[in-house]
């Protein structure tokens, strides 16, 4: 692969051998006027991230493609500096996101060659990939679709057959696994410092982009009552964390249930790895009442059963239902009775 393939896929060996190649001082790279491009395209990069995506540029010579190879480490620098949780996650999605498409563009033989990157041996078998089902399970686990588990796949022997667009989707998961678990990097202050515009404007556009779900969509809604268990897959959804079908169903019911707009969850989910508008839209729908059924969220028991029940605390143990537990905790924080209203929006129907 040339130096144009490796500003399209910067993070794997051969774009790291490269760039050590043009054997330049880090220094430089954040205090040289000549890489004042670069630094403001990597910039560019991380907040993409935050709200539609990274784009990738099409390159058109040597010179354009090496500015965009060394923007994925200045980017890289620029999350570790802020090192925020909800970021690093956001940044790792993006980028496998936004290596997807380029993916499926690549030949099958160049495609095949592309996974031994990340360990997954595969063979060619007509128009199918074929994959073991370790490494299936390695990368597949972190889907939830139901036709992703291993039971819905044809498999042969211990080997798992895909089309080349799932396959593309298992090399996107791995992609996303190895940005994310090599940062943060370990950054000298002084780097940090020398960011610190960058930074600035990073951290609005985060700022701004959290506050989305406190502030617009939630309304009166008291995120700060919400049980430990709806906190914590709000969280992962925040941050692109594929969740479950169960917990997604007891996130989506209990957000319409306190009165959250069907748009504000359809926004929410938008950053999942395998966001589907128009079938998001549709389970949203339905379990808002469309067919005529309004579901209300699981009991604590549900929540057990399915593994979701994460962070138990003592007002727990006195609640059998996350909606009991937000209507607790939203009278204990008020130190007063919630509004009547508040509670109308909190209970669609009696527990």
């Amino acid at each position: 692969m040339d130096v144009f393939g490796f500003a399209q896929f910067p993070y794997i060996s051969g774009a790291l051998k490269y760039v050590e190649a043009l054997d330049f001082k880090l220094d430089e790279l954040f205090f040289d006027r000549a890489f004042t491009q670069v630094r403001e395209r990597g910039k560019e990069r991380v907040i993409s991230t935050i709200g539609d995506g990274i784009k990738r540029q099409v390159c058109t010579d040597r010179t354009s493609a090496e500015k965009e190879l060394l923007s994925y480490p200045v980017a890289r620098i620029l999350v570790s500096c802020i090192n925020d949780g909800y970021l690093l996650k956001r940044y790792a999605l993006a980028e496998a996101k936004s290596s997807y498409d380029l993916l499926k563009k690549l030949s099958d033989v160049e495609l095949k060659d592309f996974a031994e990157e990340f360990d997954i041996v595969s063979n060619i078998d007509e128009r199918e990939f074929v994959i073991h089902f370790t490494d299936y399970i390695r990368h597949a686990s972190a889907i939830h679709e139901h036709e992703w588990k291993l039971i819905n796949r044809k498999m042969d022997h211990g080997w798992v057959h895909l089309s080349k667009e799932k396959f593309s989707r298992i090399i996107e998961e791995a992609i996303r696994k190895k940005i994310e678990s090599g940062m943060p990097l370990d950054v000298p202050p002084h780097i940090c410092t020398a960011l610190e515009e960058e930074l600035k404007e990073i951290r609005e556009a985060l700022g701004a982009r959290k506050s989305e779900f406190s502030i617009g969509e939630f309304n009166e809604i008291m995120p700060g009552s919400f049980p430990p268990c709806m906190a914590h897959a709000l969280s992962g959804a925040q941050s692109g964390v594929n969740l479950s079908h169960s917990m997604r169903f007891a996130l989506t019911s209990f957000l319409l249930n306190i009165g959250m707009d069907v748009e504000g969850i359809i926004g929410l989910f938008r950053v999942s790895p395998d966001f589907d508008e128009e079938r998001t839209r549709y389970q949203v729908m339905h379990i808002h009442g469309a067919t005529g059924t309004v579901y209300k969220s699981p009991s604590c028991d549900t929540m057990v059963t399915y593994g979701n029940c994460v962070g138990k605390e003592p007002l727990c143990e006195r609640i059998s239902h996350p909606l009991g537990y937000y209507r607790k905790k939203a009278w204990i924080l008020s130190k007063n009775s919630p509004p009547k209203e508040a509670i109308d929006k909190t209970y669609i129907q009696k527990e």
